[in-house]
């Protein structure tokens, strides 16, 4: 697939995603072939889909998808995800099951512990929600600081404001950068953490920036920023697998190289 390709795809995806979410979204992006893109070009469908619906603020079950496919497994179940805490998840394909505690729109359920799963796979596609989903919240705060005025001047021409965007900024970027380099299970791992990690920050200068109307439920940044939150927790949040890479590196008595510069 040449660049062409490539943003038609984006575009029509974007379009797909701007119109629907959750099951009528795994519908219609079944109907564009989702399966197949997945089966033939995951190194395509996965960071283009995951940071659309990081972008756009859908969401549909591709995870169960990206992790099955993974496992050599059909396509167009759920399965068991681990979830922050030592607890367990599934992503139902059922708007019906909508309700978490934390964002109502995703129908996450909670579950016994299931068989383990190879999360590598996973945690790469959540690395890029995460990230499409920090981008979001960045572009709102952008566009926030350039439109507003206080005391007379622009609020982004104010050196504070311009830090926190600068900072995010610096952290979305960097997760990209371990994502794109992520190719094998450390590397997944660490390229999840570097994403939620980064997501969070994201919320944070964000939120600093709009002020209080980032806390109304008028403004969209709420719900990326309750999006971020539970991306993070699925399959180990940014805590809990910072620690997990340092538990697995010393028990190999030392660091691989991840990125030959």
């Amino acid at each position: 697939m040449d660049a062409a390709e490539r943003d038609l795809l984006a575009e029509t995806l974007r379009k797909t995603m701007t119109a629907a979410s959750g099951q009528a979204l795994d519908t219609a992006l079944a109907h564009l072939g989702w399966t197949e893109l997945l089966a033939e070009q995951p190194d395509i469908a996965v960071p283009l889909t995951f940071r659309l619906l990081g972008e756009t603020g859908a969401h549909a079950p591709l995870l169960n998808d990206v992790l099955l496919g993974a496992a050599g497994r059909p396509l167009g179940g759920t399965l068991p995800l681990p979830y922050t805490g030592g607890t367990w998840v599934v992503w139902e394909r059922d708007d019906s099951a909508a309700g978490a505690a934390l964002d109502a729109e995703l129908p996450l359920c909670s579950v016994a512990a299931g068989a383990p799963v190879q999360l590598a796979a996973g945690r790469a596609a959540l690395g890029w929600w995460l990230l499409g989903t920090g981008r979001a919240m960045l572009a709102l705060a952008r566009q926030h600081a350039v439109d507003r005025t206080q005391f007379g001047r622009p609020l982004a021409s104010f050196q504070a404001v311009r830090h926190r965007l600068a900072e995010t900024l610096v952290a979305l970027d960097g997760a990209e950068a371990t994502l794109v380099a992520a190719t094998d299970d450390l590397g997944a791992l660490l390229a999840k953490a570097a994403a939620g990690q980064a997501a969070l920050t994201a919320a944070r200068h964000c939120q600093q920036v709009l002020g209080g109307i980032g806390f109304t439920a008028e403004h969209d940044l709420h719900r990326h920023v309750r999006r971020a939150v539970v991306l993070d927790g699925l399959l180990g949040s940014a805590r809990e697998l910072t620690r997990e890479a340092g538990a697995l590196l010393r028990a190999g008595g030392s660091a691989p190289r991840l990125v030959h510069l």
